[in-house]
């Protein structure tokens, strides 16, 4: 297996809406496992996901989990996830999904270095970063 370095997203509560939500935007294969299937049925946290992770046909994968019980969840703990590639429609199509319900702190567009590049914070609390590479 190759290695490969996976963003792995935190949330408080909403991590199967979340992570249903990536799939909708990159498409591909989700996989969710509750705590309750993990030895912990009989807790109130039961249905809340202890680890989900989303492999995209494009070869994506991202991780992401409920904040565990007696841990403090911390919303957008200096991190963003960055996405780029040169295919423009996929990435223009992942940025309006990103984007719809949460802010964009920087436009989609060209910038001075050449590329198309925006940033957003989805609904869920996520900043992302998106770079289109052109070709000039």
């Amino acid at each position: 297996m190759t290695t490969r370095l996976n963003p792995y997203l935190s949330f408080d509560g909403d991590a199967r809406q979340a992570m249903e939500f990536y799939r909708d935007v990159f498409g591909g294969e989700l996989r969710l496992s509750t705590f309750g299937e993990f030895g912990q049925a009989d807790t109130p946290h039961a249905d809340k996901i202890m680890h989900g992770m989303l492999e995209s046909p494009s070869g994506l994968t991202l991780m992401g989990a409920d904040t565990p019980p007696g841990m403090e969840y911390e919303a957008g703990g200096g991190y963003s996830v960055s996405l780029s590639g040169d295919d423009e429609s996929e990435l223009r199509g992942c940025w309006e999904k990103l984007s719809d319900g949460g802010s964009v702190s920087v436009p989609l567009e060209k910038q001075m270095w050449g590329d198309i590049f925006g940033m957003c914070t989805d609904r869920f609390g996520v900043p992302w970063m998106v770079n289109i590479s052109t070709q000039d």
